[in-house]
């Protein structure tokens, strides 16, 4: 096991140095360092000789050259069991260094803070630094890299115990090195490519960070962690405010929540279960949202999980509290006071929409198959009253439209085959994932009983047959809104007629498999 005699340290992140410096001169290491690092060294009057020193040649422009030299990459990547290596290293009059304490300049957090220029973000782009880190990397079995501050314990902790480091150790460094600047690279090139600018490139490469290690997946049996996208530049903030982690199957229903509550403008609340939604309400405040969501389904709502589209406050918080079980409430932002009237619900998740954030101007949706990954953009496509088409004799009135595309807004989110029954702007039978379309309407008028007289119905897709039509009459159904399409379009529409039910098709579809 080589000692190590000599360390170069060359920091962005001064966290952590100082200790770390002095604990290697008392090891008996030598330190190297440059600019603001060697100033803060010596300022603790740590012995340091500076880089420049060391080569002869002081930093250039503007620091933009300071570590590019052979005196310290020659040091970094010679092998010290190869004997040319070792006699051009003492022709040359050219030290060994032996651990290199390195990290590089902030650029995804530079970027991440708001809009940046093309000529600040290439001041954010570090040279030296990821040439050092690979350079140490590539040679792990001689030399030692640091490739940030979280590593410094376990070095010093190594160096202490073996009066140097083992190779198995500097290997798991270098491919953290490595990791390092592989991310941070292909946050350069996303940068460039204006964040992913190519939807469908030949070859996908994606970049997740970990936020949090899961209970268990879908099942207890299964192991599970929640990754964000580093391309989306996430940040989790607080993951949950109070209760039981989450678990996997929880931060699914929280996604669907979330992306089911952010289509609406008005305030809107979901509640959801399986990833599903079992009740869906909008209106003029979130409590009346609240009240229609929950009572489209007061069965399934147990257990449930809550996505609320506005400040979450201690009324709406007070008739959470009455309705009874619920698993996670997920707001974007939540008051004080609501949160001390839930903190007695011990088990409740409270839980920030920042954890679940979707940012980016194009979004990419992925689902995993046998042997890769199918890739699509994102179904953000909204419809409106104007791009309606009426194809019934009866037209629905003004309150029936308004009904029609609150609908068609849920149906969007339910599992296909959807269907969703609504009075008003609230949901009070859905069905969905069944494998035929009657099954739906079949499930969802039975979901809503007595309040399907008079209801409007949505469906994310066309009808094939005008069966759909007949069971959804005999309910009381009173306007229909689906995608239009199928070759019995006339058959449907007659049905319709037959029924005086006004339908209208939009031309668009919203699968959800």
């Amino acid at each position: 096991m080589p000692k190590i005699r000599r360390a170069l340290l060359s920091v962005y992140d001064k966290r952590g140095i100082v200790p770390f410096a002095k604990t290697l001169v008392q090891l008996g290491v030598e330190i190297l360092s440059t600019g603001k690092t060697a100033k803060l060294l010596k300022a603790n009057r740590i012995p340091v000789t500076e880089v420049s020193d060391y080569t002869g040649f002081p930093e250039l422009l503007d620091g933009r050259v300071k570590t590019l030299h052979p005196k310290i990459h020659a040091g970094i990547l010679a092998d010290r069991s190869n004997r040319s290596h070792r006699r051009s290293l003492r022709q040359q009059g050219i030290e060994p260094i032996d651990l290199v304490a390195v990290d590089l300049y902030p650029f995804e957090e530079g970027i991440g803070k708001g809009k940046m220029n093309l000529s600040k973000a290439l001041e954010l782009i570090d040279i030296g630094g990821v040439a050092l880190l690979r350079a140490a990397a590539k040679n792990y079995r001689h030399v030692t890299v640091v490739p940030g501050c979280e590593f410094y314990e376990e070095v010093l902790r190594e160096l202490k115990k073996n009066s140097g480091i083992q190779e198995s150790a500097n290997k798991k460094l270098a491919y953290q090195a490595f990791r390092r600047t592989c991310r941070y690279d292909r946050a350069i090139r996303d940068f460039f490519g204006e964040h992913g600018a190519e939807l469908f490139p030949d070859v996908l490469e994606l970049s997740f960070r970990k936020v949090q290690t899961l209970r268990y997946g879908e099942n207890p049996h299964q192991s599970a962690a929640f990754y964000h996208d580093v391309e989306k530049g996430l940040s989790s903030g607080k993951f949950s405010l109070q209760g039981r982690p989450l678990s996997f199957n929880n931060l699914l229903d929280l996604d669907s929540a979330y992306r089911l509550v952010t289509d609406f403008r008005k305030p809107a609340v979901a509640i959801v279960k399986h990833a599903g939604p079992c009740g869906v309400g909008a209106g003029k405040t979130l409590e009346e949202a609240f009240q229609k969501a929950w009572e489209s389904d007061p069965e399934s709502a147990f257990g449930g999980v809550i996505g609320v589209n506005r400040t979450l406050g201690p009324s709406l918080a007070k008739q959470i509290v009455e309705s009874g079980f619920l698993e996670v409430i997920g707001f974007p932002a939540i008051r004080p006071v609501a949160l001390r009237v839930l903190k007695n619900k011990k088990n409740l998740r409270l839980v920030p929409f920042d954890t679940l954030k979707r940012a980016g101007k194009i979004q990419r949706a992925f689902k995993q198959v046998s042997g890769g990954l199918l890739v699509q953009t994102e179904d953000e496509r909204e419809i409106r009253a104007s791009q309606l088409k009426t194809v019934t004799k009866r037209r629905p009135t003004p309150q029936e439209l308004r009904s029609l595309l609150f609908a068609f807004k849920v149906a969007k989110h339910v599992r296909s085959n959807a269907i969703v029954v609504a009075q008003g702007e609230a949901t009070v039978g859905i069905g969905g994932g069944q494998p035929s379309r009657v099954g739906a309407v079949r499930l969802a008028i039975e979901k809503a009983g007595p309040r399907s007289e008079g209801a409007v119905l949505a469906s994310d897709g066309f009808f094939p047959f005008p069966d759909n039509v007949e069971v959804a009459a005999r309910a009381g159904i009173r306007a229909i809104i689906q995608p239009g399409g199928s070759i019995r379009d006339r058959e449907v529409i007659e049905a319709c007629d037959c029924s005086e039910i006004a339908m209208v098709v939009t031309n668009l579809r919203h699968f959800k498999h």
